[in-house]
């Protein structure tokens, strides 16, 4: 074994980058080629292959059996795990190759899982986890969790789960106002008013009541096929209110620091979103209808879609 004083590199490894950062260690049979670049404290262990034109970050964790080609980078914080296989050529044949191989990016802190399957030209979103032997077919949203093949969301990092019907957790606002509190700032659970015979049912609210805003439009969500994810992002001004009025969705609500997830799946329980507030719906059912009360006519210019964007302004908020 010898040693750098800014790096370690094992005696069996071949490191032939000179980019290597401080603090971080090349293990045994890993090979690294000249154009490569290394972050500080990173930890490379046995068997890793990293071609040229490869990025990685700072803190990074690249376990055994790992191959990184050419158009992969891996930001701050990446955990790869065991025999993670990555991919750069869509279509590939042998002695042919791309003008330009795709640029696979694993974004700062996410979580790639022993022998998932990356496809090219992907971006795993910052804080996501991918699943041990998923096959990831498109790009990965921020903290979700995603597992299977193909890989599919099937939840979000530390967003803790409100069981479904359950409207009136500890911090209820009031007596008779079945508006309860959550964990997320601002974010209430709506109990509708209900009335039910042999006729039939009737859900009804007020608007400025039941429901703390006067609406200037409304949308409906349907038909959206289970994989998909909607929502994805935040209002700087616009106030919303949603009733699953039939089927059922869940419902992610992150203020910069709390999460949660709610399962709508009654046509008496509504979910109140403040400006900014990021807001993701998945998991919706096959005859899932989502009703949303907006309180602005719509203005792309109110939407906050970069995840980025909006931990930078939701920062602010809370110095």
């Amino acid at each position: 074994m010898h040693t750098n004083v800014d790096y370690f590199i094992h005696e069996r490894a071949m490191c032939e980058s000179p980019h290597i950062g401080k603090g971080t260690r090349v293990w045994a049979f890993a090979h690294v080629l000249p154009e490569a670049r290394i972050g500080a404290d990173c930890n490379v262990c046995d068997n890793v292959f990293i071609e040229n034109d490869v990025r990685v970050g700072d803190r990074v964790t690249i376990k055994c059996g790992v191959q990184l080609w050419d158009g992969v980078t891996l930001e701050d914080d990446v955990f790869v795990g065991p025999n993670a296989t990555f991919t750069n050529d869509i279509f590939p044949r042998s002695k042919k190759f791309p003008e330009k191989f795709a640029r696979t990016i694993i974004r700062r802190g996410a979580s790639v899982g022993a022998n998932a399957t990356i496809l090219p030209g992907i971006t795993v979103e910052q804080g996501a986890m991918i699943g041990a032997g998923a096959v990831v077919t498109r790009s990965v949203p921020p903290n979700a969790i995603v597992v299977g093949n193909p890989a599919k969301i099937v939840g979000y990092v530390d967003a803790k789960p409100v069981p479904a019907g359950d409207t009136a957790p500890a911090g209820a606002l009031g007596a008779g106002l079945n508006v309860s509190a959550t964990d997320v700032r601002g974010v209430t659970l709506h109990k509708m008013k209900e009335a039910a015979d042999i006729r039939g049912s009737l859900s009804v609210g007020e608007f400025d009541r039941d429901i703390p805003f006067v609406p200037a439009r409304y949308f409906l969500v349907y038909g959206v096929p289970t994989a998909e994810t909607r929502g994805e992002h935040a209002h700087h001004e616009c106030h919303q209110f949603l009733v699953a009025i039939k089927g059922s969705v869940h419902v992610v609500a992150f203020d910069g620091r709390k999460r949660e997830e709610f399962v709508l799946n009654a046509a008496t329980t509504g979910l109140y979103l403040p400006p900014m507030t990021w807001g993701i719906q998945y998991k919706y059912s096959s005859d899932a209808v989502l009703l949303v009360f907006a309180s602005h006519h719509y203005d792309n210019a109110d939407y906050i879609r970069s995840y980025d964007e909006y931990v930078e302004l939701i920062s602010h908020r809370y110095a």
